[in-house]
């Protein structure tokens, strides 16, 4: 009999919904109107439900748990993680489902617009639902959306791996350092970061991440991994560069894919270097994660410049 739990991966929070709205360039020039072509589209898929979808694409048993509205929004979450077979407890969220609006430039870059009034004071995760999703993972993903702070305290005491992704932190904003201080891998951007390294240093000195990983964009990622920092390069996009919406995402899925599979740092950082290229390629209007052989192939030495 096995004895492996029955989930790799427990994502926590963010789960929601994102109106994309392609614009002709960012920042946008202020107008009265603008007559938008291409379409304006709106579906389920915010940081939680992107890395879930990449874990799952990558052969993962993935659950999600976040607070659903009882709302249309609420109604394409759910109807994204069945499509995609992705287990999902959605708690009532009487406030709405979470939602954003996107504005797209021509290369990729985006704004999101963030609806902060889908939360309420009191909203929380009941700690023994928390309790049995964790004790039956392998490792817990927190999203940094509320109600996922709170949560933190309930998630270290079994012992359970944690990972975050901290987004653009600009190392000062307190709200984050819980999360950073929690979990064994941190995922942040360098986006807001005048001195990334010091950061990555003063997260792995303060708290328990044994692994600090910076992306930086067609820049590559930074990674500082037993006390050492490297840089990682960015991967080749396998297609035009369309939007940059998802790709920390799937970074993180992919680099948690090789830690749970039992790769070194390095080669985690290439698996998430190499699905955060992917996503760049796919259209914000679509959901779609890379899957584990075409990573795999990629990832390998020369598999970049495979046809």
């Amino acid at each position: 009999m096995s004895t492996h739990p029955p989930t790799d991966v427990l994502v926590l929070g963010g789960a929601g919904v994102d109106t994309i709205v392609p614009v002709p360039e960012l920042p946008l020039p202020y107008a009265d109107s603008y007559m938008i072509d291409s379409g304006i589209r709106t579906r389920a898929g915010q940081t939680g439900d992107f890395v879930a979808l990449g874990l799952a694409a990558l052969g993962l048993r993935t659950h999600h748990l976040d607070l659903l509205g009882d709302d249309p929004e609420g109604d394409l979450v759910r109807a994204l993680h069945c499509e995609h077979g992705i287990a999902l407890t959605a708690l009532p969220q009487p406030a709405g489902t979470k939602r954003a609006v996107n504005l797209v430039g021509p290369d990729g870059r985006r704004l999101s617009l963030y609806d902060t009034s889908r939360t309420r004071p009191g909203d929380r995760f009941p700690p023994e639902l928390l309790r049995m999703l964790a004790g039956a993972s392998r490792h817990v993903h927190v999203t940094i959306t509320q109600p996922c702070a709170e949560a933190l305290p309930v998630l270290t005491s079994p012992g359970v791996g944690l990972s975050t992704d901290l987004h653009d932190w600009d190392g000062e904003n307190p709200y984050h350092e819980p999360f950073a201080h929690a979990a064994d891998v941190v995922f942040l951007s360098a986006a807001k970061l005048p001195d990334p390294e010091r950061t990555m240093r003063r997260i792995a000195g303060r708290g328990r991440a044994e692994v600090v990983v910076a992306t930086a964009g067609a820049e590559g990622a930074y990674l500082l991994a037993g006390g050492e920092l490297t840089r990682v390069p960015a991967a080749e996009p396998p297609a035009p560069v369309v939007d940059s919406n998802g790709a920390g995402d799937a970074f993180a899925a992919a680099f948690l894919y090789g830690r749970l599979t039992g790769e070194p740092p390095e080669t985690c950082a290439r698996y998430g270097a190499v699905a955060g290229a992917h996503a760049c390629t796919v259209p914000a209007s679509r959901a779609e994660s890379i899957g584990r052989a075409e990573l795999l192939e990629r990832a390998a030495p020369g598999g970049e410049s495979r046809p």
